[in-house]
């Protein structure tokens, strides 16, 4: 006998009763657009650790959020949602935007490639800028977004001070400028570094987990 359909109504009772408790709705909320590290959360919650570990164990256990280290910070890891996480539940509220600014450091992969990815997707304006831009756009970038038939825009990196206003929504889309510039406000995606590697699978790698953050983002977006 198949038992596929009951372990998948098993899931979704252990995702239930994991966000039948408030602090963890709440944590679920904040996690919905962008990567939290704990301290941020204690931040934002204004909880004890102790009782943020025991909250974030039991999400852990019900298969809701996963953790990683930080590229930046060893010593500092990120929360974010599981893959599917909330298939089957209500999506969190919605937030206007003049204009959504993807930010990364250098902004010649990750941030190129999300606002190429948000312009199939939605009509609310978007760009993209870095905290230490590079020279030109990574020809692994380039090259990934070719193969999926996105058309990447022909614009040179550029320094964040030339780009941002204060109106945007703003989507850091690397550990190292989130945590080099704290106070900017908007929503972190915790997307590794494909330079790192510099390899076809690292750039696929960063090129799906964006799609599917623009994909989740781009309904809960409204023109401002």
């Amino acid at each position: 006998m198949n038992t596929d359909p009951v372990e998948v109504f098993r899931a979704r009772v252990a995702k239930h009763a994991a966000l039948a408790d408030s602090a963890r709705l709440r944590i679920v909320d904040l996690l919905i657009l962008g990567d939290f590290s704990p301290t941020e959360l204690q931040a934002e919650l204004g909880m004890p650790s102790n009782l943020l570990s025991h909250h974030l164990r039991t999400l852990e256990g019900a298969g809701l959020v996963i953790r990683h280290r930080s590229e930046a910070d060893k010593r500092r890891s990120y929360i974010r949602l599981a893959e599917g996480a909330l298939e089957g539940l209500a999506p969190g509220a919605e937030h206007g935007a003049r204009r959504v600014l993807f930010v990364c450091t250098r902004n010649s992969a990750r941030s190129q490639l999300a606002v190429a990815l948000w312009n199939q997707l939605s009509e609310i304006p978007s760009a993209s800028a870095g905290t230490h831009p590079a020279d030109h756009i990574a020809p692994g970038a380039i090259e990934v977004a070719r193969r999926h038939g996105v058309p990447l825009a022909d614009l040179p990196p550029r320094r964040l001070e030339e780009v941002a206003h204060d109106e945007d929504f703003v989507v850091t889309v690397c550990d190292n400028a989130h945590e080099e510039i704290p106070n900017l406000g908007g929503i972190h995606w915790s997307v590794p570094d494909p330079l790192r590697l510099n390899t076809e699978d690292a750039f696929e790698g960063a090129f799906t987990d964006i799609a599917r953050r623009v994909s989740d983002l781009a309904p809960r977006l409204h023109a401002a």
